[in-house]
């Protein structure tokens, strides 16, 4: 069987009609092979907006529904992708080249924020505030947005969608997805269980969920749309200096995870035996292709031989290949363009006296797919494409003999999203976790980088974007917040003792 059988195949069992797939304008592919699998059909920035005025109706039926009925819809969809989750986290492989047990995580990760917003639709609280006037009482309340659109990226083709779908509905918005360009199947695939959980649910109202599939012109109608009031968007940093601004003139809310040069400090009490296995995770796992992945790792002058020799045997030795037919722990890159991207930061590297371990493309037989062996860079200093993201397996390490002098290194990036420190020094991980420390939004002591877990709310700080999405208390992005004040006096005092007395 075909990659492109068996794509038809699951899709077909996943509920996609075959029409969304076949006979469209824009080809799907398999980093796999490089082959196209599919022709799925685009819309219009104009049917976009139709689209969008249906989400719009929507809302305002789904915002008068209780938030524990919200819930409701949220349980049945958990329901739906546990009872597909094999199928669904199959086709992730397939269509973003994820090694099988990733493309199921992502799925798992879909089921446990379900879970998480499920929860959650029961504890949309406010406060009560203590008011200054006698006979008054002052309380906060949260109330629905309306449509929430979400811009996802190919390397989480589903778990993205579903961070934000999962707390936008139970919140009492509708919800307008434009995925990437490279993975539209598995967003057919999201829909249609959606669509289903939705079927089950029974009173929904018609256009709560809407899929735009689509070029640019299609991201830029729903980030312009004046009825969209929060976007979500994931992507580059030169993506988000795009939206963000368009959202600002309009005044609209902006959700942005973008970029992250995250990096790692091995400190001379490290255990290496730990520090080894979540580097190597978290620098080639996804091929590189996550944007939580390890890019930086700066290691102890006392230490720095003896791991980075054992860093050279892993990158060595790591096995890479089609994650469908092998048990490779390293599948292809997403395309040419980001094979070429790597050769281009590597080569630079080189320029500035790097010494580069593995790097080289690996011929599969695919001409059209693009598989390589993850590169170890060891640099002289953070110069140049060590201090830009290359989203490639590129590990640059560097030597520190400073403390002070990592941390501020460490920070010279204009990202900052996730960041790690090995080390069974109290003083340096407290260090690394406090204000003069790690600038990311996430900091991990004795883990690595990757592998963030629904319960905390995910994003990071300056070039990342400030957003957050997921868990925590995330969920205050997707609903308005009003002061409410309540008089229940026979008297009408002023704040601050003001008097205002008229006859």
């Amino acid at each position: 069987m075909t990659i492109a059988q068996e794509t038809a195949e699951l899709l077909t069992s996943l509920g996609v009609s075959k029409e969304s797939f076949t006979g469209g304008d824009l080809p799907a592919k398999s980093p796999i092979t490089g082959e196209k699998i599919a022709d799925v059909r685009s819309v219009s920035p104009a049917e976009a907006g139709r689209i969008i005025e249906q989400a719009d109706a929507a809302f305002r039926a789904w915002r008068l529904v209780p938030a524990p009925r919200r819930g409701e819809l949220v349980r049945l969809l958990g329901e739906e992708l546990r009872a597909h989750k094999a199928e669904l986290g199959r086709l992730v492989s397939i269509e973003a080249g994820k090694i099988p047990s990733e493309g199921l995580g992502e799925v798992q990760e879909m089921i446990d924020i379900c879970d998480f917003a499920v929860g959650l639709s029961r504890q949309l609280y406010g406060l009560t505030i203590a008011t200054e006037r006698p006979g008054h009482r002052m309380m906060e309340t949260w109330h629905p947005l309306g449509v929430v659109g979400v811009i996802s990226a190919f390397n989480f083709p589903v778990a993205v969608w579903s961070w934000n779908a999962a707390l936008a509905l139970v919140c009492g918005n509708a919800i307008v997805w434009k995925p990437s360009e490279k993975t539209p199947l598995t967003a057919l695939a999201c829909n249609a269980i959606l669509k289903r959980a939705m079927a089950r649910f029974g009173d929904a109202p018609e256009g709560l969920a809407q899929l735009l599939i689509g070029d640019r012109a299609v991201g830029e109608a729903l980030v312009d749309h004046p009825k969209v009031a929060l976007v979500s968007a994931t992507g580059s940093t030169r993506m988000g200096r795009d939206v963000g601004p368009r959202l600002a003139k309009r005044f609209a809310r902006a959700i942005l995870e973008l970029g992250g040069n995250n990096a790692g400090i091995v400190c001379p009490s490290a255990d290496l035996d730990m520090a080894l296995r979540a580097i190597a995770f978290g620098a080639m796992g996804t091929a590189g292709q996550r944007c939580t992945t390890l890019r930086r790792l700066f290691v102890h002058e006392s230490i720095y031989d003896a791991l980075v020799q054992r860093l050279r045997k892993a990158y060595e030795s790591v096995s890479v290949g089609n994650p469908l037919t092998t048990n490779a722990l390293v599948g292809p890159l997403i395309d040419e363009a980001a094979f070429r991207g790597m050769e281009k930061a590597i080569e630079r590297a080189r320029a500035e006296g790097g010494k580069v371990t593995g790097g080289s493309r690996i011929d599969t037989g695919d001409a059209a797919a693009f598989y390589v062996r993850p590169a170890l860079v060891e640099m002289p200093d953070q110069t140049g494409p060590v201090t830009e993201e290359t989203f490639a397996p590129i590990l640059y390490v560097m030597k520190y003999s400073d403390f002070d002098e990592v941390l501020a290194k460490h920070n010279a990036v204009g990202a900052g999203l996730s960041s790690s420190i090995f080390t069974l020094d109290m003083r340096e991980a407290e260090r690394f976790l406090s204000a003069d420390g790690s600038d990311c939004g996430i900091a991990n002591v004795n883990i690595g980088t990757s592998g963030a877990e629904i319960g905390g709310a995910f994003g990071g700080e300056k070039e990342t974007g400030g957003g957050r999405e997921s868990g925590s208390d995330a969920w205050k992005a997707y609903m308005r917040r009003a002061t409410n004040t309540v008089n229940y006096s026979k008297a009408l005092p002023l704040a601050q003792g003001v008097s205002f007395d008229i006859d």
